[in-house]
């Protein structure tokens, strides 16, 4: 019984560490997408994606990218700081940076999973650190000398050495497998390419399948970019379609972060469903990968190419197979939607306003 007790409390303390995560974190992603919207918007699609050529856009987008840099390390941050305070806030912030961003000999990438499994793990070494017993002369360096170095160097050195390794290994091995896939059936390689693109928005995943589909574009195969593509957008536009039908199962703070996320899916931005899955990973992260698969395999079925790399609908006029590139992307939102729909209670009313 104790240890059903035990057990709920750290699911508890969880669960809170991650809504002060994204609580902390959502400024930065509505500043972040709403200045890559309306920078973007002015772009003009390229080989290598939407260039912004008008210099006061071009710093509204450095802005944005700024805002979008920042989301992940104060996501890691703030879930290490509820879970041991302050001693842990900097800690978090720097791993989270480091999950985010190429490392090592491999230069491993994991995202917002992987800064959120630093952060928890951060917050749990802060609290066990903080135990030791020491004299007060250094008790008064601790928690902004000895804790923030010693945390930052073992975990870190554990992340390099121990889990980016496999991360690194295991990408390898599912380029090769999405390599041979390409010659099999269009509608199996549409849902697998649909799936990596959801499944952790924007994470070394989602990296994976644009590599992929990047490759194949440099050998003139365009439609799995197509489906790539096609994916992107349907996280952020199902979570923002589902905010604005549901409105009894999100908080008023979810259905402002909604129309912020519209934005960034018209865009192609991904990580506009961070958010929502941060908070009820269980049943958001199963809806979006299911949505992103549907939208990859109708897009790839009905031969939907993508000419440059980038997504969302403001690629349109630079895509063959115009009509079911907006059908699947809107047939894919639309299942993510329902799913949500069912899967997703109602929230007490003290919550909504």
């Amino acid at each position: 019984m104790k240890k059903m007790s035990k057990e709920n409390s750290v699911f508890k303390e969880l669960q809170k560490a991650f809504n002060s995560g994204v609580s902390y974190m959502l400024p930065a992603v509505v500043v972040g997408g709403i200045f890559l919207a309306f920078s973007l918007a002015t772009g003009e699609a390229t080989e290598t994606g939407m260039s912004v050529t008008n210099p006061f856009m071009k710093n509204l987008l450095d802005l944005g990218l700024a805002g979008f840099g920042m989301m992940i390390p104060i996501l890691s941050g703030y879930i290490a700081y509820s879970i041991a305070g302050k001693p842990a806030l900097a800690p978090g912030m720097i791993l989270g940076y480091v999950a985010n961003n190429p490392i090592g000999e491999g230069q491993v990438k994991t995202g917002f999973l992987g800064a959120m499994i630093l952060g928890v793990a951060v917050g749990y070494f802060v609290q066990w650190f903080k135990k030791f017993k020491v004299p007060n002369t250094i008790r008064t360096i601790m928690p902004i000398l000895i804790i923030p170095i010693v945390t930052v160097f073992v975990l870190g050195m554990i992340y390099i050495y121990v889990i980016a390794v496999p991360i690194g290994i295991a990408m390898t091995w599912l380029v090769s497998t999405l390599k041979d896939l390409q010659g099999g059936s269009a509608i199996l390689l549409g849902v697998i390419i649909g799936a990596m693109t959801a499944i952790d928005m924007g994470g070394p995943i989602n990296k994976t399948a644009t590599a992929f589909t990047l490759a194949l574009m440099a050998e003139g195969v365009y439609a799995p970019n197509g489906a790539h593509r096609i994916a992107v957008a349907i996280p952020p536009l199902a979570m923002a379609l589902s905010t604005f039908i549901d409105r009894k199962k999100y908080t008023a703070e979810d259905k402002d972060l909604g129309m912020s996320a519209f934005f960034m899916g018209l865009i192609g931005i991904t990580e506009g469903a961070i958010p929502f899955a941060v908070k009820d990973v269980k049943r958001v992260l199963p809806a979006i990968i299911v949505g992103s698969a549907v939208g990859g395999a109708l897009g790839m079925i009905n031969n939907v190419e993508a000419l440059v790399p980038h997504g969302g609908l403001i690629i349109l006029p630079v895509v063959n197979g115009k009509l079911w590139y907006v059908l699947a992307m809107l047939i894919g939102t639309l299942v993510s939607v329902a799913m949500l729909h069912f899967t997703k209670p109602d929230l007490d009313e003290s919550l909504l306003k």
